[in-house]
């Protein structure tokens, strides 16, 4: 049977995320054993300290995301059933995409990748924006909460140590920008959006969110 051109790009995510976990793992052996195995010490350590290890997990994640969006989404010829002038591939990218055989829009795309890569256990991430449409991206916890804050105050990433149960994490939060004029068109015409914030319009390259990513410190 003839792959997709989403069974194909979801095939590389995957791919893309073994490979990519089992980086992280021999960064994180490295910085554990240099600390002694405590977790909070590798921020001395000789080993990679965890914010540059969130700082290389935000490279890929935001590569990844720009590539999916500005060279398939904005190639499809509809998007959320409208023509699109400039597309070239037969397909329409759009919130449904299961129900009309279409592609994930690029949060839901992001989304996917995430859940693929959460269910190792080694570090989750996710999309957060005090202008949420699903509720899975709100702010939740006293980090995000305070960190969405800052971040689209200052258009910089924040950064921090968190106890979650009886986990140390080091979480930080990256600035999501609209790269592309499907980013801003989806989110300001979408009924939840036009609903929640009927003041809001997104421009490009605003601060439309944030990534988070969530690192586990071992022996904290």
């Amino acid at each position: 049977m003839t792959m997709t051109l989403f069974d194909r790009w979801m095939s590389t995510i995957r791919t893309r995320t073994v490979a990519f976990i089992a980086i992280v793992l021999a960064i994180a052996v490295t910085a554990v054993s240099c600390s002694g195995g405590g977790g909070t010490t590798a921020q001395s350590s000789p080993g990679i300290a965890p914010e540059l290890v969130a700082d290389y997990i935000h490279t890929v994640l935001a590569a990844d995301r720009t590539a999916y969006t500005k060279h398939v989404v904005n190639r499809a010829k509809m998007l959320e059933g409208k023509a699109k002038d400039d597309g070239v591939l037969a397909i329409e990218a759009t919130e449904g995409w299961q129900q009309t055989n279409g592609i994930p829009l690029p949060a839901q795309m992001f989304r996917l990748g995430s859940e693929i890569s959460n269910e190792s256990g080694y570090f989750t991430y996710n999309l957060i924006s005090p202008w949420y449409i699903n509720d899975s991206h709100a702010p939740k916890g006293e980090f995000e909460e305070a960190a969405v804050e800052e971040m689209i105050e200052t258009g910089e990433p924040v950064k921090d140590y968190q106890e979650i149960g009886d986990q140390t994490f080091f979480s930080a939060m990256y600035p999501d920008k609209a790269v592309a004029e499907a980013c801003v068109s989806c989110h300001n015409t979408h009924p939840v959006h036009l609903e929640r914030y009927p003041d809001k319009q997104f421009v490009m390259d605003e601060v439309m969110g944030g990534i988070v990513i969530n690192i586990p410190l071992a022996g904290a």
